[in-house]
Parts: C-alpha cells; structure tokens; sequence
C-alpha cells in the first residue's frame, strides 16, 4: 500500500521539472526571437530620423567616376583627393549639406556646389560681401584662355576684372564677349590711352627708367606697368580692397585657406599688411602635344621658397636639366595690394607705395601657378610677337630671361622637326625615373584642384553660355569659332618711340628700381645661403 502511494507523487514531480524547462526554453527563444527584430526597429527609427547613412558600396562606385580632362600620376588617386571647399550641396536642403570627398565631378551637375560665388555663369556675388578683389591683365589672347582663367577667379572670390586689350583680345568677336560679363571692364589700346598714359607720372620718375625705350618683353613690362597704375584708380572708385596683377598663363592657388577661395585667404591676413606675395609654380608638361594646359597639366615645380634649402641645391642640377636656370622663366612670384591711397605699381610683380615702405608678408602655401611653355605652339607664338634678330647680343634687347632668349634663337632658326627636339630636350618631363625622384623630394608636385574646378565650369555650360548671351550683336557661330583659334594669329604690338611726345625729363625721386621678372637662385648663390 505505501509503495503504490509514492509512485504518484514522483511521477507528479517529474512532470512538473519537465514543464518548467519547457517554459525557460520557450522564454528563451521567444527573447532570441524579438532581440533582432527590435534592433532591426531600432535601425530603421534611427535611419528614418537621420536622413540615412551613405551605403559604402554606392560610396566606391561613386569615387570610382572619372573626371574627364584629369591626369593622375605618381601613384597619387585624384579620385580620391578631397579638395578643400569643393563640397556639394544638396539640392533637396540647403540645410543639408552632403560631403563627397571623391565625386569632384559633382560640381559640374550639383544645383548648388558650395563654393560660395557658383550659381549661374553671371556669378552675381554679394554686394556686401568682404573683402572685394579686382584683378587686372594687359592680354591679347583668346577666349578660349581669357574665359577659362577669368571663371576659375571668379570661382575664388574675385569680383572685378580690368582686362588691358589689344591684338586679337581687342577684336570685336572676343571683345563683345568679354564686355557682356558682370564685373568685366576692357579697356582697348587706342591712340587716347596711349596720350593719357605718356603723362604719367611713371615717365618722370627713375624706377621704370631702365626699361623704357627697348622692344619686346621691355616694352610689355612698361604696358603693364602704365596699365596697372590706371587700375589702381579704377580699383579706388569700385571701392575694391585688393588689387592683383596676374598674366592669363596664371593662377591663383590658395592652399592654406580654410575654403578654396582667396577671398577666405586675404580675410585672414592681419590689417596691418599691406602687400601679399604669392611664390610662384612653373608648369612641368609631360607631352609635347598640351593643347589646353588648364586641364591637361597637373604637375609644377615648387618655388625655392616653399623648399628646404638642401632639397633645393642638392637637387638643382636634375631640377634644371641643362637650361639656365632652375625655373624656365621667372622664380619671383606675384603680389596683392591692398588698396590705399599713395599705392604704385612697381613692375609687373610686385607694388609699392609713394609715401612708405610697404609691410608685406610671403605665403607658405599659396602660389601662383604659372602654365609658362606649356604648349609647343608658345615657341613660335612668343617669335612672332618680336621683330629682333635670333643672335645673342641682340636678344639681350628685347629679353631679360635666359631662357627667353634661347628658345627665341631656336624658334627663329631651326626646322620644324628641329624645334621639336628642343623643346622635348629643354621643356617636356619625358625621363620617368628623374621624374620620380624630384616628386618623392617633394621639387615637383601634383595639384589637380585648378583643372578640376576649370573642367567642371566647362561641362556646366559657363563659357557657352557667355558665348551665347553676347550672340545678340554678333552671330553664335562666329564666337564659337573664334574660341577655337589659336592664340599664335595675335597681333604685335608696334613700339612707338615716346620720346618723340616731348616728355619732360624725369625727377630723380629716389635709387630703387622696378622689379623685373627674376630667375630663384642658382649654384652660385648656394655657398651664400648655406653661409647664412
């Protein structure tokens, strides 16, 4: 009797262990059940309320996108190379900006980039806007380089041109174009300019005095320098706060700016300086065949300034390659002004002022990126705007660069094949090895940021639509073919002997001379400089 009484109740406690391992099993799996599908919910809550996090995938195809016109090299990745203040915008927000460090192309399609002056081609900017620049240029190039380099400083932040035309720039089917762009002044050489300028005070006054009288790049350095004084008083009455004098083979590179603007540049500069120099880049082209630098050259020789002195020297002879000096042309940068009273220019590189030694600073970064020899075609080009003689005594009249000099002599005697040796030999990076090694000493380097910016306005439709809106007075197919042509068909420009205007002697108003164009430094300044 008691033994069939117990089976029950052990029959009944084991019943009752299995039910409750069930139920811990069955909570179990119910929590592993509902863990993701909340984290899931989580996900989706956070996406929604975010706005929703690039997919990396789409990410890579976006980076991998070509610009068109870029060249990469040196092992460097243009693709991904971010480009400061190159940002799109999102056209859905404008609150909500979408960084792509890669897809620079972007900004050619974007509604609204985020450089701060690039909507429409008019590029109407702030009135208010601080601080104003102008920058002027004696030119006789074509659209298809005046454009390309006006856009591109616009793009920067400047807001006023004073373009000094003449030969095929002061044609009616480019001067129209240039004449119907916001903020573009030209000014044509006519036989009134030329009255005006011969009473300047320029003419009687020492510190231009050595370049008068001479043809050539002498006479241009005199142009230019008539010409800049003149913007300086158009500068004061457009109320502009800096002034820059730059060529069109040139451009502004504003590396150490916290935006690629040189109005972001020039506000951070103390207010006690007066002057701002921006050493200077030489193009390094790497085909004999360039036919647009602004796109198709990524690669510049650093400025002596902006070297370590040892890197420089010890490098110097494979930097130079047998030409005469480190640079092809000049070494000595260009300078900003701020706009004051008693300013002058003083040369076509730097500025000064009548009543006080100016304070200027030199940038560290910054340069100016001059595209010198960069197409084949500037040996002949630069031969048909002087009439001197291809000999050594005589070109010493007409230039004041070594270089200049030579590659006047070759264009002017040798064959056409002849030329193209030359100027593989003297200009064109064709050795990949000595190539290399002045990029990994830092002597050349890559910047892709001016192409980019120029390639994106170009497939955006800016120059077109310039072309087009000036098509008013002059028919569309006529503008668009003068774009095309090369810049070798501009016109010289006649020397014309002022002293038969019967100027006044000069007053000797002090010992200093105008800065000409100058070559860096070369060996035999190395033992000085490593002396200091």
């Amino acid at each position: 009797m008691k033994s069939m009484h117990r089976a029950p109740l052990i029959s009944s406690s084991s019943s009752s262990s299995s039910s409750s391992t069930n139920s811990f099993v069955s909570r179990l799996l119910l929590l592993l059940t509902l863990l993701p599908v909340s984290l899931a919910c989580l996900a989706f809550i956070l996406q929604w309320r975010g706005g929703g996090l690039a997919d990396p995938a789409s990410a890579s195809i976006t980076s991998s996108t070509s610009v068109p016109g870029v060249v990469g090299g040196s092992g460097s990745d243009l693709n991904h190379e971010v480009f400061p203040g190159m940002e799109t915008v999102s056209s859905v927000s404008p609150k909500a900006h979408q960084s792509s460090s890669s897809d620079c192309s972007n900004l050619a399609r974007s509604s609204s980039p985020s450089f701060p002056y690039y909507g429409d081609w008019k590029f109407g900017v702030d009135s208010n806007l601080k601080p104003k620049i102008c920058i002027t240029t004696s030119t006789s190039a074509g659209l298809d380089q005046i454009l390309p380099w006006m856009f591109y400083h616009k793009v920067l932040g400047v807001s006023t041109f004073f373009l000094f035309v003449e030969g095929k720039a002061a044609t009616p089917s480019i001067s129209k174009v240039l004449e119907s762009i916001p903020g573009v002044k030209v000014i044509y050489r006519t036989k009134e300019l030329e009255e005006k300028q011969a009473k300047s005070r320029i003419w009687n006054e020492t510190w231009l005095s050595s370049f008068f009288y001479k043809p050539c790049n002498y006479e241009l350095f005199v142009k230019q320098s008539l010409n800049m004084e003149m913007a300086i008083v158009m500068a004061r009455d457009a109320g502009m706060d800096w002034i820059l004098h730059l060529d069109t083979d040139e451009l502004i590179y504003p590396a150490g700016a916290r935006e690629y603007s040189l109005r972001r540049l020039l506000l951070d500069v103390p207010p006690n300086v007066d002057m701002v120099i921006f050493p200077n880049y030489e193009s390094s082209v790497e085909r004999d065949d360039i036919k647009d630098p602004f796109t198709e050259v990524s690669m510049f020789k650093k400025n002596y300034d902006h070297l370590p002195k040892d890197t420089y020297f010890g490098m110097y002879k494979e930097a130079t390659r047998n030409n005469p000096n480190y640079f092809l042309t000049y070494g000595n940068g260009k300078s900003v002004a701020r706009v004051q009273d008693h300013l002058r220019p003083n040369g076509a590189h730097r500025w000064h002022n009548y009543m006080k030694t100016p304070n200027e600073i030199k940038l560290e970064e910054a340069a100016v990126l001059h595209y010198t020899y960069a197409k084949f075609s500037d040996l002949t080009s630069r031969r048909d705007r002087c009439g001197c003689k291809p000999t050594k005594e005589d070109v010493k009249r007409c230039f004041m660069l070594d270089f200049d000099r030579s590659a006047f002599i070759i264009a002017s005697t040798a064959t056409e094949d002849e030329m193209i040796s030359w100027y593989r030999e003297h200009v064109v990076w064709g050795d990949k090895e000595v190539k290399m090694k002045l990029l990994r000493k830092g002597i050349l380097t890559r910047i892709y940021s001016p192409m980019v910016v120029i390639q994106a306005l170009k497939e955006s439709g800016v120059f077109s639509s310039v072309v087009s809106s000036a098509s008013s007075n002059l028919s569309k197919k006529q503008l668009l073919a003068s774009m095309n042509k090369s810049n070798s068909s501009s016109e010289s420009i006649p020397s014309k002997d002022k002293e038969s205007q019967g100027i006044s002697a000069r007053h000797l108003l002090g010992t200093e001379s105008a800065v000409p164009p100058l070559s860096p430094p070369g060996m035999e300044q190395a033992r000085l400089v490593t002396e200091d």
